[in-house]
């Protein structure tokens, strides 16, 4: 998760299990409603809750449109939290029972009432954005829609003061990083890895498709082990990974009106970012180039009415994948958002781009770990 502002889309989302696959259906908030958040808070959102419905099914009902949530237990018998599961992080943490007023209201692990508990105690201190997260290291059974992962090591976080009220007031317990583990604090076993060496799941892959929803008919599916061809169109196009950190990239370029940006710069596609995020000179460039102005952390509106929008076209390993006027802009009536903020990501990691969930809803994207790349192919809506 790159906890730097962001802008807000909400899903619902529920757990369907098959023998080799996880299916995460997701539904995202009307553009009212997430524009009014962008105006009023500019930042991280308050995300949704969840409840069980039957075994292997998870609702989540939507609360602030900022992440995807699904639910995983912890202990014996089960201690349930909600997560966001995040392309951009590499732990699984939740919030301790011996956490202070930071956890606010949220469910809490207590090893004391788990028969399957096994002590670590290994510190564990990150720093997002926001600030830092601190608490320590434990071992209990995972349970994810239905599946017991033994020995999942995870961390007890005592201290989220870093996270603000984004956590402190929200719905979410804790993160599920789907990135690799050379991410993790303590280079822990991550519990994609852990579904594959106990022979849950068959492939070290997940794939994300997102509705585009309007009537609310058009349900998003995040599918853990493998794709689901239903979503997508035609063949699966590859780009090799970068690094195995982030899910990172080479960006060839991001071509508009004839103008190169960003030439062979670094790029993460992260699913923990609702928009996307280029460094702030290029951005500023190309809300010029569409008529966009500043509003507040490098943020930009844009009048709805224009008439004209160039087609902003990334070319990823020599094939270009092109996003319309009306894909990279969120309209509510007189307002609108342009769909790219500006931040700068210093060296070396940057100059970064990141291709959040507005580039994925549009091509349907397959992570690959088992072949360290990332595919995409063209989303087939139902509207």
């Amino acid at each position: 998760m790159i906890y730097a502002p962001r802008l807000l889309i909400a899903f619902l989302v529920a757990l369907c299990v098959s023998s080799e696959l996880l299916r995460f259906p997701m539904k995202k908030m009307p553009n009212r409603e997430f524009v009014a958040q962008i105006l009023a808070r500019g930042a991280k959102g308050i995300p949704m809750e969840a409840k069980i419905v039957k075994d292997g099914n998870i609702v989540i009902n939507d609360y602030e449109n900022s992440q995807y949530y699904g639910q995983v237990s912890l202990g014996t018998p089960a201690q349930d939290f909600q997560v966001i599961f995040d392309t951009g992080s590499s732990d699984l943490w939740v919030a301790s029972s011996n956490c202070d007023s930071s956890c606010g209201r949220h469910a809490k692990y207590n090893a004391q009432k788990s028969s399957t508990y096994v002590a670590n105690g290994t510190s564990f201190d990150i720093m997002y954005g926001s600030g830092p997260v601190s608490g320590y290291q434990s071992f209990d059974t995972m349970n994810m829609a239905g599946m017991n992962v033994p020995n999942q090591e995870f961390a007890e976080v005592t201290n989220a003061v870093g996270l603000g009220a984004a956590y402190k007031l929200g719905k979410f317990d804790g993160i599920l990083g789907m990135a690799f583990p050379q991410l993790s604090v303590n280079k822990c076993t991550m519990p994609m890895t852990n579904l594959v060496n106990q022979g849950l799941i068959q492939k070290n892959q997940f794939a994300f498709y997102l509705g585009n929803q309007v009537d609310g008919s058009d349900v998003g599916e995040l599918t853990i082990g493998g794709t689901d061809p239903a979503h997508y169109t035609g063949e699966l196009v590859y780009v090799p990974l970068k690094s195995e950190t982030y899910w990172e990239i080479t960006m060839d370029s991001l071509q508009v009106n004839g103008v190169s940006y960003g030439v062979s710069n670094n790029a993460i596609v992260d699913s923990g970012t609702s928009i996307m995020t280029g460094p702030t000179e290029d951005v500023a460039a190309l809300a010029k180039a569409v008529g966009a102005t500043p509003f507040m952390n490098g943020e930009y509106l844009i009048p709805c009415d224009t008439s004209i929008l160039p087609d902003f076209n990334f070319v990823l390993n020599g094939v270009t994948y092109t996003l319309q006027g009306a894909d990279y802009i969120i309209p509510d009536g007189d307002i609108c958002v342009f769909g790219i903020m500006g931040m700068d990501i210093p060296r070396p990691n940057g100059p970064l781009w990141i291709l959040g969930d507005m580039f994925m809803r549009k091509y349907y994207t397959l992570f690959d770990a088992d072949n360290s790349r990332v595919g995409f192919a063209t989303a087939v809506h139902t509207n």
